[in-house]
């Protein structure tokens, strides 16, 4: 049974940096996929960034583009997000997510509703 957990989150002034980890327990992440979600209050669950079993990424929304980058461990059955240059705008829940692909060559990523396997949250903080 796969387990996510999220941390690194924190409180971060504007333009700051943060380094978001998810960890996967037991399981060889080389046949997933894995995502990074974001909820802020009052408004629905969107995807960040996605990174395939291949090691392709897929950017969700054009927000972060530029300035957040995710990138896989598998050896570690570790995921990270690396976000620069803050927001408060950035200021939510993080989540990551995991689907199985069909293979460590896989280059899909799914939409938010393919994602069956999620962590509880790290909470990201931007203000001054």
């Amino acid at each position: 049974q796969l387990q996510l957990v999220e941390s690194g989150g924190g409180l971060v002034q504007p333009g700051g940096s943060l380094r978001l980890s998810c960890t996967a327990s037991g399981l060889n992440l080389d046949n997933y996929m894995i995502g990074w979600f974001r909820q802020a209050p009052g408004k629905e669950r969107e995807g960040v960034v996605c990174i395939a079993s291949s090691g392709a990424t897929h950017t969700y929304t054009n927000s972060v583009k530029d300035r957040f980058t995710i990138s896989r461990d598998n050896a570690k059955s570790m995921v990270y997000l690396q976000m620069n240059n803050l927001k408060p705008e950035d200021s939510a829940v993080y989540y990551c997510a995991a689907r199985q692909s069909n293979g460590p060559a896989d280059n899909r990523c799914y939409t938010r509703s393919g994602f069956r396997s999620w962590g509880q949250g790290t909470q990201v903080t931007v203000s001054s």
